[in-house]
């Protein structure tokens, strides 16, 4: 759920409201009313403000009981639901285009468009030829599985409801009601069902009642039935419907918690919300209890040691912490503290501070695995860093985050390592001119499915460029997801372009130091098995000095442990845009890349090797775009792949230099070769205690070495 700027109680909206101007409550064709959802029997009727609607079903006359109902909904609830406006709604054009567009059967499923131009997207059209809604429409311009599921999380029906509360234009709750109740006739709540564990081909089956999708539609929910609740259209036969569907929605999410991931946390918040939110119904305190106690069992259990959500994407990461944080700010506006432990929001500044170092310098951030930089923008993250100051005041890092510098202390650290999770960041300094890299090499050898088979890939982020953007997901499912997902689309080594295996993620960190120039050495290992060669266990050594906290060498380093296996091995590159030229440096089997733009934020990239058997240049087997969201090509990418074959008995060896350059590429000339292999035929050796190379820049030397305890 959004916050908004300010939030009300039902008793706070009534006091600017005129009683003679308040809507009239319709009243029923029939002169009795069945409450055939059973409404009356699921709410505490001892509840205070519900004595009306006691008698009356006390009496029979369940009528007047659904009259009475109504009216409290109205004007009587006194739960506060501190992530939305009922006094100064306002509704973005985007969230306006939403509303319309849905009233005419165009739903907004989140990622999906049948075609935007001008940034405004059309969505598409669930209807039959007979003009029914088409709960099971599919476009063959969309094989991801998240179109499938996302529909029934009704993202459009809560711009529907901000809608109506901004216009007064009662087709939006006409649209509401129309469309909710056909998914309810179409979708009826499998009540008391228990699923098979989440995973696998059962997750098509009922899809509409598992996981998120049950989750995300209680939680709005809650937000839809306050913006709508005033509509003469707004029944108490309809306002019955929807609470018992509510009900069941809840109890049936209370029989399918996933065991562990970021869904677990939605479904407790889900559960906690709607027994604070809704302190009406008869299990309302059972409900929060659960929910908040999954919840402050999940703050220490989903986050790793270093404070890196145990999925390891930081989309769901810092989802994650707004789950956590909505919770407490929830609690507190309502008085229901004690339902989370006091020391709750203090395991998560560790979790605060790995966003702060995975973001640029100019509020943005990469697609690492499954993150859509796209919803991250410079406005959403200083809106988190805002929420993480206001838990920890004494922080005043987060505050200068928060506030870009205006408040606050500049961060002093250059280096850091979240060693548990596999994030390492190198830079030097926090302002626009600064240059970062952040490398990836993540422990996760259960494959997890937001994480993806590219251990040793990067981002570098200089003067305000991302010269290597990670290629995005794309897709969630689908032969789109496998393809921009693969290791050979990131800046790591590949085995015959092959992919590592998802359970051979093993990273870890080998080293990282400070020498007394400042300059950085950062050593990372992972032992990859890819699937090229299923039978071999490879090692993959990768260090990164920092020289001078200037320019990049990169020192790559695969070894199969004497097995002979002898494949090709291939060290791939992607940097940003058309502005990428290939330089053909063939002759003497050496690779490179350069840019061009005309601002003179450039970098050159240079690959040498120690042995050179099959050497070979490919500029094109790497080349794609990147996707800062689902289905979308955001930009293009210059790829680059340089082969050589694993010599026998030893290791293919690589260095690479990264220099920035505001000069002609011309007027700069690099140069490396190791050093650590001086003796004839020893070319390839690999040493485990460490590498050393010697790597030439416009004509002055640096002796680059490393070595392990």
């Amino acid at each position: 759920m959004t916050a908004l700027l300010m939030s009300c109680s039902y008793e706070d909206d009534i006091l600017i409201k005129d009683a003679d101007q308040s809507p009239a409550i319709s009243t029923q064709d029939t002169v009795s009313f069945r409450d055939t959802s059973g409404i009356f029997d699921i709410l505490n009727l001892a509840h205070p403000g519900l004595e009306e609607v006691k008698s009356a079903v006390e009496a029979g006359d369940t009528l007047a009981a659904a009259k009475a109902l109504l009216e409290y909904w109205r004007y009587g609830r006194t739960a506060v639901n501190p992530y939305i406006d009922l006094i100064n709604t306002t509704i973005s054009e985007t969230d306006l285009r939403i509303a319309d567009q849905a009233c005419e059967h165009r739903f907004y499923v989140k990622g999906f468009a049948e075609k935007e131009e001008d940034g405004v997207a059309t969505y598409y059209l669930f209807e039959d030829k007979s003009k029914n809604i088409d709960w099971n429409f599919t476009t063959d311009k969309v094989t991801d599985q998240e179109f499938r599921y996302q529909r029934h999380r009704h993202q459009w029906m809560e711009p529907q409801a901000k809608a109506y509360r901004v216009t007064g234009d009662e087709k939006y709750i006409k649209s509401w009601i129309e469309v909710y109740s056909d998914w309810l006739r179409t979708f009826p709540c499998p009540t008391g069902k228990v699923y098979p564990p989440a995973g696998g081909a059962e997750n098509d089956i009922e899809y509409e009642w598992k996981g998120l999708q049950v989750a995300e539609r209680v939680l709005s929910q809650m937000n839809i039935i306050p913006y709508f609740i005033y509509s003469e259209n707004f029944t108490p036969q309809w306002l019955c419907t929807v609470l018992s569907e509510f009900a069941k929605a809840v109890e049936l999410m209370r029989l399918n918690y996933y065991t562990d991931s970021n869904i677990l946390i939605t479904q407790s918040q889900a559960v906690g919300f709607a027994g604070v939110m809704m302190p009406e119904f008869a299990k309302a305190q059972e409900w929060a209890e659960e929910g908040f106690g999954k919840l402050a069992d999940n703050a220490s259990s989903q986050f790793l040691a270093d404070g890196v959500h145990y999925e390891l994407d930081p989309s769901y990461h810092i989802a994650a912490i707004a789950d956590f944080t909505e919770a407490s700010d929830l609690l507190a506006a309502n008085g229901r503290t004690e339902l989370l432990p006091s020391d709750f929001t203090s395991k998560l500044q560790n979790a605060a501070h790995f966003v702060m170092d995975m973001v640029y310098p100019d509020y943005s951030i990469d697609n690492w695995n499954d993150t859509r930089s796209a919803s991250y923008t410079k406005n959403v993250l200083k809106r988190n860093f805002k929420t993480y100051s206001e838990m920890f005041p004494e922080d005043g890092e987060l505050k200068w985050m928060a506030t870009e510098g205006a408040e606050g202390t500049k961060p002093t650290h250059l280096t850091n390592a979240y060693s548990t999770a596999g994030y390492y960041i190198l830079r030097n300094g926090w302002d626009a001119n600064s240059t970062m890299m952040i490398l990836k090499n993540c422990n996760d050898p259960l494959g997890g499915w937001h994480n993806q088979s590219d251990n040793g890939t990067f981002g570098l982020w200089i003067k305000g460029r991302n010269f290597f953007p990670d290629a995005g997901c794309y897709a969630y499912s689908g032969n789109d997801r496998t393809t921009w997902a693969s290791t050979r689309y990131h800046n790591t080594i590949t085995v015959q372009s092959k992919d590592i295996l998802p359970s051979f993620r093993k990273g870890e960190l080998k080293l990282l130091e400070e020498g007394e120039d400042g300059s950085v050495t950062l050593v990372t290992q992972n032992t990859p098995v890819f699937a090229s060669s299923e039978d071999v266990t490879y090692t993959h050594r990768r260090a990164v000095f920092f020289v001078e906290k200037s320019f990049f060498v990169i020192v790559d380093e695969l070894y199969d442990g004497g097995v002979q296996s002898k494949k090709k091995v291939n060290l791939n590159y992607h940097i940003l845009g058309s502005n990428a030229v290939v330089d053909d440096f063939s002759e003497v089997c050496q690779s490179g890349m350069h840019t061009e733009y005309p601002d003179g934020n450039n970098i050159l990239l240079h690959v040498f090797t120690e042995t050179t058997q099959d050497f070979a240049v490919d500029p094109k087997n790497t080349s794609i775009d990147f996707s800062d969201n689902i289905g979308i090509k955001s930009g293009s990418r210059k790829g680059l792949q340089h082969t050589i074959r694993e010599p026998l008995d030893g290791a293919a060896r690589f260095i690479t230099v990264i220099y920035p350059f505001s000069n002609s590429f011309s007027d700069n000339t690099v140069d490396a070769i190791f050093t650590d292999n001086t003796e004839e035929g020893s070319a390839g050796t690999f040493h485990a205690e460490g590498a050393a190379v010697k790597v030439t820049v416009n004509g002055k030397e640096y002796e680059l070495s490393y070595t392990l305890n």
